[in-house]
C-alpha cells in the first residue's frame, strides 16, 4: 500500500474472529476479516442472515469485543482498549442508527435525539 493511501486509512479490521461459545459449543460468527475503510467513505455492509453483517458492525462500533485479531481506529490497536478508551471512541467517533431505533417511549422525538 503506497504511503498517501496508508495515512488516508481510518479503519482497520486485521484477521477479525468473533467466536460465541456456551459450555462445549463453540459458534464462528466472523473468520479473519480483513477489511480498511477510508476518512469520509460511505460503505454498505450486504449478505444474507446469518451471515455476520450485525457481529462486525458491533465489533467496529465498540459494542462488542473481537476474539481475535485486530481493529486499528487512525493508526492505533484497539487490543488495550479498557473500558474508557471504548465509550470515548463510542462518544467521540462514531454514530449508530439502530435497526430497530431503541427510542425511549415516554420522551419526545427532540428528547430521544
Amino acid at each position: 500500500m503506497k504511503n498517501n493511501q496508508a495515512e488516508n486509512i481510518a479503519l482497520r479490521l486485521n484477521s477479525i474472529t468473533k467466536t460465541y461459545g456456551t459450555g462445549e459449543y463453540a459458534v464462528p460468527a466472523l473468520k479473519g476479516v480483513n477489511l480498511n475503510f477510508r476518512k469520509s467513505e460511505f460503505v454498505s455492509i450486504l449478505g444474507p442472515s446469518g451471515c455476520g453483517k450485525t457481529t462486525l458492525l458491533n465489533i467496529i462500533g465498540g459494542l462488542d469485543r473481537y476474539t481475535t485479531g485486530d481493529l486499528v481506529i487512525d493508526g492505533v490497536s484497539t487490543k488495550g482498549y479498557g473500558d474508557k478508551d471504548w465509550d470515548a471512541y463510542r462518544n467521540n467517533s462514531i454514530g449508530f442508527v439502530f435497526q430497530t431505533y431503541n427510542l425511549i417511549p415516554h420522551q419526545t422525538v427532540l428528547g430521544n435525539v
